[in-house]
């Protein structure tokens, strides 16, 4: 009768089952899909936006907290040491501000996206099958809006590039135009690392995985994001590298000779695939386009103001405010954006387009302290507990490679805000987080 009874059992009251049900890491999962969900455009404010994925994390946060408080989790006892100076900088910065009303949001975005989201995923992710869990999510995320970027491109439908509707910008739109790029960028980076440990598994585990990193390259080809490719190109290699150097020139050659077929594969998109590879080497060789001409007066500009106000900056989102008394004549402006949906929009430039350069403007050394130790600490802890074939430890490296590369020539905004701040929240995990062996 007993054998009976738990024959006739729900699947869902199998033990196992109810664990994996349980996982507050399925809030952080569910977080990453709202990222891709259409902001309609919604704003607070110049330079200010609140999407789908904001509204989740500050559920996450709440839940963290409780978790937190009711001692059902713990903060790791390094989390102090590598989060306390970035709060402690910025909030000097925000205090000594040329205009502390202007800052205060600014001082909110950045606890959200440097502090409190990447804590709230350190105490919900406790085990390896909850960085699995969030992993996938972003996985999944990655995989639709790169589908969804490949039929804009051969169709049409996307972002206008060159008088033509060809630029993949996924459920993002060309308001924000980097979005699909990044996401498909950390998908990459998370299927290279499981991929490593495909063959483990079969020539089934080896298909899928070689089709989704297809799938996600075409994507990449069709958003035209120069940036990205460069941050995932060194994020890749380094990950390729540290786990097995032949496989990593076996690798790149293959890639290399796919890469031409995808190229040739694009059709009318293929002529805009190069060109934009060869600007990349014009960036430094030759007369730059207009855009990245901008990002060069930004940078002059940002370095101006780092040099008047060198302890405090001037405050956090502040630098619009500065910017013209900073750049010299050239500088356009706006950037000019079309797609389908949204029409045609001027955007204004906001930022110097560098997360360091940004930093030092508007915090000061100050402020810039706080966020080199945060990085020192996640790298710290990835050095001290590294071991190269384990997926989790690559995709932490990963990220952590890719972010620091991208912020050479890119600042934080938009909708993938949420998504850094809880990959930033996985790699801490993995760093200073509870012991990750199986």
């Amino acid at each position: 009768m007993n054998a009976h009874a738990v024959a006739a059992r729900p699947f869902w009251a199998n033990p196992a089952v109810a664990d994996w049900a349980r996982r507050p890491s399925w809030l952080v999962a569910v977080t990453v899909l709202c990222v891709g969900l259409p902001s309609g455009g919604a704003g607070t404010g110049e330079g200010v936006q609140v999407t789908a994925g904001d509204v989740a994390s500050v559920g996450l946060v709440l839940v963290a907290v409780l978790l937190a408080v009711t001692r059902r989790a713990e903060v790791p006892r390094l989390a102090p040491l590598a989060f306390g100076p970035l709060v402690l900088g910025l909030g000097v910065s925000t205090v000594c501000s040329s205009d502390t009303g202007a800052s205060l949001p600014g001082y909110a975005r950045c606890l959200q996206i440097f502090v409190l989201v990447p804590l709230a995923v350190v105490l919900l992710v406790r085990d390896r099958r909850d960085l699995g869990i969030v992993c996938a999510a972003v996985l999944s995320l990655g995989l639709a809006e790169a589908a969804y970027g490949i039929w804009q491109s051969t169709t049409g439908h996307g972002a206008t590039i060159d008088g033509r509707a060809i630029r993949a910008v996924g459920t993002f739109g060309a308001v924000d135009v980097m979005a699909l790029s990044v996401i498909v960028g950390f998908a990459v980076l998370i299927l290279t690392a499981f991929a490593l440990e495909a063959p483990r598994h079969g020539p089934g585990a080896v298909l899928a995985a070689i089709g989704g990193l297809g799938v996600l390259a075409v994507a990449l080809a069709g958003a035209l994001s120069r940036g990205t490719w460069l941050a995932l190109g060194a994020a890749a290699v380094l990950m390729l590298v540290v786990y097995d150097r032949w496989l990593a020139v076996r690798t790149l050659v293959c890639c290399a000779a796919l890469l031409l077929v995808v190229v040739a594969g694009l059709g009318g998109g293929a002529q805009a695939v190069v060109a934009r590879s060869r600007s990349i080497a014009g960036v430094v060789t030759s007369s730059p386009d207009q855009s990245v001409s901008d990002r060069y007066l930004l940078w002059g500009a940002a370095e101006r103001i780092w040099e008047d106000h060198p302890l405090t900056g001037v405050g956090v989102k502040n630098f619009p405010a500065y910017r013209d008394t900073y750049a010299t004549i050239e500088l356009s402006s706006g950037s000019e954006t079309q797609d389908p949906v949204n029409g045609y929009v001027r955007e204004p430039l906001l930022s110097p387009h560098n997360e360091y350069l940004l930093i030092l403007s508007e915090q000061g050394v100050a402020g810039f302290a706080g966020f080199a130790a945060l990085v020192a600490a996640i790298l710290g802890g990835l050095w001290t507990r590294r071991r190269v074939r384990d997926p989790f430890w690559l995709i932490g490296a990963g990220v952590m490679t890719f972010l620091l590369t991208n912020f050479l020539y890119a600042d934080l905004g938009g909708p993938t805000c949420v998504l850094i701040a809880i990959l930033l929240g996985a790699a801490t995990a993995r760093a200073l987080g509870p012991d990750p062996r199986p």
